[in-house]
């Protein structure tokens, strides 16, 4: 297994991996050819510095995740990893693809004081996973869909 930065010609791949769950599947529009959005989205991703990393075994890309670096003046300005849209192609859950992943996306957040990430409250499996790799519930966060 490898991990590389993802470019704009791994969205298909991408897009496939974030529609492949139950809530995904609902919100993502897995099509060829692609919404230009997705596109318009990884490039303003690119913009503030963030990146997704990719999982590869046997050239096929099997995982994702998403990696930003938030910079601020909290906690005397101290630095943090932030990680979005972490996905594992189905055919692959369970075999340490997606710990790996996480591993490789820790160490390539060196300088941050801590690494942070939401689920959803009823991914049950998920937050078993986080707690594996030593995340804990701190904080509730909160929502709200913006007009």
């Amino acid at each position: 297994m490898t991990f590389r930065d993802a470019t704009e010609a791994d969205l298909p791949a991408i897009v496939r991996l974030l529609a492949d769950d139950h809530h995904g599947a609902g919100r993502e529009r897995n099509e060829t050819p692609l919404p230009d959005s997705y596109r318009r989205g990884f490039h303003a991703m690119q913009a503030q510095s963030g990146r997704i990393i990719l999982a590869i075994v046997d050239g096929t890309v099997i995982g994702c995740l998403q990696l930003n670096i938030i910079h601020g003046v909290s906690q005397q300005g101290q630095s943090y990893a932030q990680v979005e849209g972490v996905r594992i192609d189905s055919h692959h859950r369970g075999t340490g693809i997606g710990a790996a992943l996480m591993q490789h996306a820790m160490a390539e957040s060196a300088g941050c004081a801590i690494m942070q990430l939401t689920t959803r409250t009823d991914r049950d499996a998920a937050q078993r996973f986080y707690a594996r790799l030593g995340f804990t519930h701190t904080h509730t966060g909160m929502k709200r869909p913006l007009p």
